[in-house]
């Protein structure tokens, strides 16, 4: 793994979304009920930045919104919890140390499920 700071925690609202240009992809930092998550920043239907989208709870999930299509991501795995979006985008690690937003960005865009306990 390979973090890179991206932003300080600060700079991202509660809830909110901050977009973070990167040398190979931009990546949406997202804030939401006191957690952190990093997201691929475009929408798989339309290619618009989801972080311009709203950060909500969508049946029972912490999601962002597509502003022009209103397809919302899962945060947490990327994929699409409603259409018109049938494909995921990519989801990064993130680690907040301090002030500072790290994110892996070597990561293969993809994060293991957790198991049920």
């Amino acid at each position: 793994m390979a973090f890179e700071r991206v932003c300080a925690l600060n700079d991202v609202a509660e809830p909110g979304a901050l977009r973070v240009e990167l040398a190979d992809i931009d990546i949406a930092v997202v804030r939401f009920e006191g957690e952190i998550y990093a997201i691929e920043d475009m929408c798989s239907h339309a290619e618009v930045p989801l972080s311009e989208g709203d950060v909500e709870e969508f049946k029972g999930a912490p999601t962002i919104e597509c502003w022009l299509h209103g397809s919302c991501f899962d945060l947490r795995t990327g994929e699409p919890t409603n259409l018109p979006a049938t494909e995921p985008v990519s989801v990064y690690p993130v680690r907040v140390e301090g002030e500072d937003v790290f994110v892996d960005t070597e990561s293969d865009g993809t994060l293991p499920v957790a198991a049920n306990s």
